[in-house]
């Protein structure tokens, strides 16, 4: 069997609707799967008006928007014509991407037939309650996930460190590596433009410190802006650039007075954004990848990461960048005093993370998930 005979029934809560890493992931996959001749069938909320236009088949499902969270959708259930629909298209191998009632249907739907299941892990569901005040409920969470993803035939991990959480919490112990690419004709070096930095009130000799992503409080929001206000108190000149918006911009704003908010940028713009940083700082450690982390090292452009799963397989400790405690504030501010006072250390670990980050391609990344999807095959027709 080739990549060509596959024949994939691909599940997400959201596969265009919200812009993320995870979302513009599964699409670039499917994109590659149709380009090598694979039949594909996405089945996920639709919108009205969607973030972006969907890459291949989508088959609307049933969904209600999460309370608190309406631009995020909770599927519902496969029913009608999207189960006629599946039934008809006959997959032989099925990818959940998301723990949600959906997925489990699908695992079940997939179980049932002896059609083998993939499982893509795109986030660390169970950190999010750190942020509403609610870790207590973790280890429930966690039990939940580990029935979910345990019934899959295997996992895709996007980052070594990832994997090995997921075989240490005994989620599946079939657990590969799909990691993620940068396209470097948006991330470069090249794309710094002082000219825009300027038109956002950063001066050619001030050092900006950037955030990337969505604006939610679960991407460490806190964390960030209290090690700014320690920046300030020992005071360390900086500036602060925030490209990306979400729920928790109005409440991002309040506690960073003065920084630079140039809101949802993409495609060239964002590269344009991100090369014009001096240094990324990333305190989030619900990613299980961090795609902002490798497009900052794309650029040149030295990360101040959380150790946590993701930018621990992506960040050179004192290389590329620097590792610091989740939520340890006083360290994140050292790391980022090391770059504000030592231009030349600056550009020393930026060099670092552009050569490492040479090594993420697309296709390459792509075909090992496809080259998973055949294994399963394989080992199902021997069962």
């Amino acid at each position: 069997m080739e990549t060509a005979d596959l024949r994939i029934a691909l599940f997400s809560g959201n596969y265009n609707y919200v812009r993320d890493g995870a979302n513009q992931a599964l699409n670039r996959l499917v994109g590659y799967l149709l380009d090598q001749g694979a039949h594909v069938r996405v089945y996920a909320p639709v919108v009205a008006r969607p973030a972006f236009e969907p890459t291949g088949d989508l088959v609307g499902i049933r969904s209600l928007p999460i309370p608190g969270r309406p631009e995020y959708r909770v599927p519902l259930t496969i029913a009608g014509r999207a189960q006629r629909d599946l039934a008809r298209f006959a997959p032989n191998v099925v990818h959940v991407s998301s723990p949600d009632p959906v997925g489990h249907q699908a695992v079940s739907w997939a179980r049932r037939r002896g059609i083998p299941v993939l499982a893509s892990v795109h986030t660390r569901f169970e950190t999010y309650l750190r942020y509403y005040n609610m870790a207590w409920g973790e280890p429930v969470v966690e039990a939940m996930l580990r029935r979910f993803y345990r019934r899959c035939s295997a996992l895709v991990a996007p980052s070594e460190s990832m994997a090995q959480l997921l075989r240490q919490q005994r989620m599946n112990y079939d657990v590969s590596i799909w990691s993620r690419g940068v396209d470097h004709a948006v991330f470069n070096p090249g794309r710094r433009d002082l000219a825009w930095r300027r038109s956002h009130g950063i001066a050619d000799h001030e050092m900006a410190i950037g955030f990337l992503g969505r604006l939610v409080m679960e991407k460490g929001l806190d964390v960030f802006s209290d090690t700014v206000d320690e920046l300030r108190r020992r005071g360390l000149a900086h500036k602060v650039l925030v490209v990306g918006e979400g729920p928790a911009r109005e409440w991002f704003e309040a506690r960073l007075p003065g920084a630079s908010f140039v809101g949802f940028q993409q495609g060239e713009d964002l590269g344009r954004a991100v090369a014009s940083m001096d240094v990324l700082f990333n305190p989030s450690v619900t990613e299980t990848f961090g795609n902002v982390t490798l497009e900052a090292m794309a650029c040149a452009v030295p990360v101040v990461a959380a150790a946590a799963t993701g930018s621990q397989s992506l960040v050179d400790d004192r290389v590329s960048g620097r590792l610091v405690p989740p939520g340890a504030v006083h360290q994140f501010a050292e790391a980022l005093k090391s770059y504000i006072t030592d231009p030349d250390l600056r550009r020393r670990h930026g060099e670092a993370g552009s050569a490492r980050a040479v090594e993420f391609s697309w296709d390459a990344i792509n075909q090992t998930v496809a080259d998973t999807y055949l294994r399963l095959i394989r080992q199902k027709a021997k069962d």
